[in-house]
């Protein structure tokens, strides 16, 4: 229980020329000597799904047992984060393979992640997937935030990756977030554009682009209204609020330095104010989804980490091989080394990295760790010879103790279908329907 004299409301929003700044969870947002889960520190559930193509490679990735194992060498950075991970082995993705008669599917069909459905092969306007897990949730949890759901991406559909073709809409690569079976979501790779979402508000193109030609923070047009507020909270408050506005400051600062240097060098074929470095780019995005479940703007998110057939090389990754190259490893133990490497490095830098972030946030009775579940997957096992069995996923989070970490949960080779782990996922969030896409029950022991 929490005793403040103050009462906030938890939708309390600083408004400002171009600028509408959500607070964070503070004490003075909850009435004195009322239980935590009759105030707005009960906590809220927050979901995240993100994916990355081609699978992982073979021999690295699957622990040893199923609790107190030893990380593999690809997901050795959730050690730290143990007790909030839960891996799976052997789900069986049969909507990533051609539908009977057809063919080209499997590199078409990050629209199936989420919805577990084999997408319609057309190049035409009648797109045809499913409605995905994402916005089923954000229906449930999402209408109460300024921003339902947040489709974000670090690769720009216009370079590094392949155009689309083998008779299948680039509909269907460009977005893993579907609000109906015709309707893909666009995915916002630009992390200047996702923090005028968040914070911005009525502020014309020309004023954004002043603003950020000037240095200017989009705190100063509210920094009278903060002024005021301080002196109505209480020291514990003033510290979390200044963090908060500390976290933005910085990230306006990262994001000055991507506009200037692609400003710069036109010539790389980044769009304007976006890193070119990956490592900067998702983190500068998961740190912007990190304020937004801080200030409730949005419970619910996806992150398309890469698209198929992505000719995108990770130097940080100690390889300076393409991705898709390097996924097409000829079951040679040196290159299927090498593309652990890559792999390795996407599991720090997306899953570890944000484990890290939301763990140092608080959140009513724990930290958005506790509080969020984050599902990080492909649609391949085993990508040099595109199959779409054994496929690995990765559970992140407490799920507000719906779900229980430490675990590996390995099912037998092609009898647990995908749909299985998404009904299972939406179950955590008190949605219960019987089906979805290739699904043929629930997980066991989940």
């Amino acid at each position: 229980m929490f005793i403040t004299k103050k009462h906030l409301s938890r939708r309390t929003f600083l408004r400002g020329a171009g600028a509408t700044l959500a607070l964070p969870l503070m004490e003075s947002m909850l009435p004195a000597q009322t239980p935590i889960r009759n105030t707005a520190a009960n906590p809220k559930p927050r979901f995240l799904a993100t994916f990355m193509p081609h699978g992982m490679a073979p021999g690295y990735w699957v622990p040893e047992g199923e609790t107190g194992f030893k990380f593999p060498y690809i997901m050795e950075s959730l050690e730290p984060y143990r007790d909030k991970t839960v891996v799976l082995s052997g789900i069986y993705c049969t909507s990533a393979e051609p539908p009977p008669g057809t063919t080209g599917a499997d590199h078409w069909v990050a629209s199936a992640f989420l919805c577990a459905s084999k997408p319609k092969k057309t190049t035409g306007a009648d797109i045809w997937s499913g409605t995905t897990i994402d916005q089923m949730i954000a229906q449930k949890i999402g209408q109460e935030t300024l921003l339902p759901s947040l489709q974000l991406a670090v690769e720009d559909p216009g370079s590094n990756s392949s155009n689309c073709g083998e008779g299948y809409s680039c509909a269907y690569t460009n977005s893993i977030s579907w609000s109906a079976p015709n309707r893909a979501l666009p995915m916002e790779i630009n992390p200047q554009v996702v923090f005028e979402r968040l914070f911005g508000d009525g502020a014309t193109a020309q004023e954004r682009a002043t603003r950020r030609e000037q240095d200017r923070s989009i705190l100063d047009s509210v920094t009278e209204s903060l002024a005021s507020l301080k002196k109505e909270l209480g020291a514990s408050d003033k510290l979390r609020l200044d963090q908060y506005l500390s976290d933005i400051r910085e990230i306006e600062r990262r994001l000055q330095i991507a506009a200037k240097a692609t400003s710069q060098a036109p010539s790389t074929g980044v769009p304007y104010g976006v890193p070119e470095s990956f490592d900067e780019h998702v983190k500068l995005q998961i740190d912007l989804l990190a304020l937004a479940w801080q200030g409730d703007i949005t419970r619910v998110a996806t992150l398309l980490g890469a698209r198929d057939l992505t000719g995108r090389v990770y130097p940080e990754s100690g390889t300076t091989t393409s991705f898709h190259g390097a996924s097409h490893h000829a079951e040679e133990p040196a290159r299927i080394a090498d593309y652990a490497k890559m792999n390795r490095y996407h599991v720090a830098t997306l899953v570890a990295y944000l484990a890290n972030k939301l763990q140092s946030i608080p959140d009513g009775d724990g930290t958005l760790l506790d509080h969020s579940l984050t599902l990080y997957g492909t649609n391949m096992g085993n990508s040099n010879q595109h199959l779409h069995y054994d496929v690995p996923h990765i559970l992140l989070g407490g799920a507000s103790g719906k779900l229980k970490g430490g675990r590996h949960l390995g099912y037998p080779t092609r009898t647990v279908n995908s749909g299985n782990l998404l009904l299972s996922v939406m179950d955590m969030f008190d949605i219960h329907i019987d089906s979805i896409g290739d699904s043929t029950g629930r997980l066991e022991n989940l």
